[in-house]
């Protein structure tokens, strides 16, 4: 691989984020790079912005639902609308941080099987419980998931790697840095793959 690696920002309860989550990766190595997951606390953003879930807003929330199901649909990839919508995504969060420290690519398995349990099944990901379920099923134990997401150092790299992506401009899911370049929304994909072929403007 050559060039840096392409940052990756997401929030787990951003159905933008899961379709992005989807092709990023081969979007990337198409081009030689590499792509660094970065789950981030979007509310924080919001505080900054002064703004609110899409999917809580009038108007703004209908249209969202159907959206996201065309663009899924366009992609050919399976999506539901969650019951609960958005979740809570802070266990998910610390999870993949705890793994990550280890092992970044099992970190980033944790993250699709969330992403697909959440956007692909529609279950509801917010109870630490369900996310260690999803890491069974990697042959992650369970129950050491569970305590380490209560550990004060997973909770403050979280907040820790929030504030950088807030730093960097990040301000929605999926967020996206390409050599520098910030890149906002799934619907930027052909914005990056132009940038990775010609470069940055």
């Amino acid at each position: 691989m050559s060039g840096q690696p392409i940052d990756f920002y997401f929030e787990f309860a951003s159905p933008y984020g899961y379709l992005a989550s989807l092709e990023i990766e081969n979007v990337a190595e198409k081009y030689g790079r590499t792509v660094n997951w970065r789950p981030f606390m979007l509310g924080a953003a919001f505080k900054v912005t002064n703004s609110a879930p899409n999917m809580t807003i009038p108007m703004k929330g209908d249209y969202l639902a159907r959206d996201i199901v065309r663009c899924a649909k366009m992609m050919n990839v399976p999506i539901v609308i969650p019951d609960v919508s958005p979740m809570n995504s802070l266990a998910a969060m610390r999870a993949f941080y705890w793994l990550n420290e280890a092992d970044p690519e099992v970190a980033v398995k944790l993250a699709k099987g969330v992403f697909r349990a959440h956007w692909a099944e529609g279950r509801d990901l917010s109870p630490a419980e369900a996310v260690a379920a999803e890491a069974a099923a990697l042959d992650i134990d369970a129950n050491a998931l569970i305590e380490a997401i209560q550990d004060p150092t997973i909770k403050e790299l979280l907040k820790q790697e929030t504030q950088t992506g807030i730093d960097r401009g990040a301000f929605g899911s999926p967020f996206f840095f390409v050599d520098g370049e910030a890149y906002w929304g799934h619907d930027r994909m052909g914005q990056i793959e132009y940038h990775l072929e010609h470069g940055g403007i």
